[in-house]
């Protein structure tokens, strides 16, 4: 019996035409054919390739900057910071410029109270068994939930706290825990002041890790109120002349940019840049706002990757960690 296709030869000329439809826009166009637009592949699954798609992505907005300053400036001198509501009217605050642009390569994660207090963090799990993992949390302020939320969800991570205003860690953190942690009254700076009429002592990063033996920092938690600026331009200095990894993984710090001019405060971002930080995560701190009443968002939360080194969120450790915990502070 002769076939459809046969009695029918429309019909086989519209089942063919389908057919090549159906393939032409199930079939992806080839990479060279679009070389601004990149294909992920198998080799995607591991870590590198992530942490390197990810910064493909965070160059391209380092170029839409450039691009934005131009077209509200010229020049980063003539960008306000918050511009006034009047004609011509822009559309713009200073936070569009600094967009959290990286992709974290894991999971992200708010740890901590929602609301102020909490912290998102990139990558819980690359920590949460690794025997020689460092926390430093700069700020407490009578709330711990961030601190408390990272001891229950790690099994050897300690925590150094630091705070003048306050004298111990807040009361989110479980008593059977506590062994995890260590406090002290001490605040951070861009100098050391600590002397007999020095009150509150006054430290810097270094000092405080030279003192407690440490060579690396997993996360680092920084809330200063301002003091953010001088501090870490003290601590980063070095590193961008030196082009040495900063000694931590990752940087969760709350930016306070008060009588900041938006030429002031893009060097002092670039310079973080400079060093491998790479915001992740972003959210302006409106409870601040609420309170103040204020027509401007200046205090803002920023969730930074360092991309350089071998530190444990972009690198896979180079050998497997031990259960009995016997690795130096300074492996990363």
């Amino acid at each position: 019996m002769p076939g459809v296709c046969q009695r029918h030869p429309r019909y086989a000329v519209l089942v063919g035409f389908v057919l090549v439809a159906t393939f032409y826009f199930l079939i992806p166009y080839a990479p060279e054919h679009r070389p601004d637009v990149h294909f992920m592949s198998m080799s995607d699954n591991d870590l590198s390739s992530r942490v390197e798609r990810s910064t493909r992505i965070y160059d391209k907005l380092l170029t839409n900057r450039q691009g934005l300053i131009k077209k509200f400036g010229p020049t980063p001198q003539d960008i306000a910071v918050f511009p006034p509501d009047k004609a011509p009217w822009p559309p713009y605050t200073v936070w569009d410029f600094f967009p959290a642009a990286f992709n974290c390569p894991h999971e992200v994660e708010r740890l901590g109270a929602l609301g102020d207090g909490g912290k998102w963090v990139c990558g819980i799990s690359r920590v949460q068994e690794k025997p020689d993992c460092i926390v430093y949390s700069f700020g407490i302020n009578y709330e711990s939930s961030f601190e408390a939320e990272i001891l229950e969800n790690t099994k050897h991570c300690e925590i150094w706290g630091y705070d003048f205003s306050v004298k111990s860690f807040g009361p989110e953190i479980p008593k059977s825990l506590t062994h995890r942690t260590h406090f002290k009254a001490f605040g951070l700076s861009g100098a050391d002041k600590h002397g007999p009429d020095d009150t509150p002592p006054m430290y810097t990063l270094e000092t405080l890790m030279k003192l407690n033996g440490h060579t690396h920092i997993d996360i680092l938690k920084i809330d200063i109120e301002g003091w953010e600026f001088d501090t870490l331009t003290t601590l980063l200095k070095p590193y961008v002349s030196s082009g040495l990894p900063v000694p931590f993984g990752q940087l969760q710090l709350e930016i306070h940019i008060w009588q900041k001019t938006f030429d002031e405060y893009l060097a002092w971002w670039e310079m973080l840049e400079a060093v491998g930080l790479r915001p992740f995560w972003t959210e302006p701190n409106l409870v601040y706002q609420n309170y103040n009443k204020q027509g401007t968002s200046d205090l803002a939360e920023y969730s930074f990757l360092n991309v350089k080194g071998d530190n444990i969120f972009i690198k896979d450790p180079k050998r497997p960690f031990h259960p009995d915990g016997n690795h130096p502070h300074g492996h990363q």
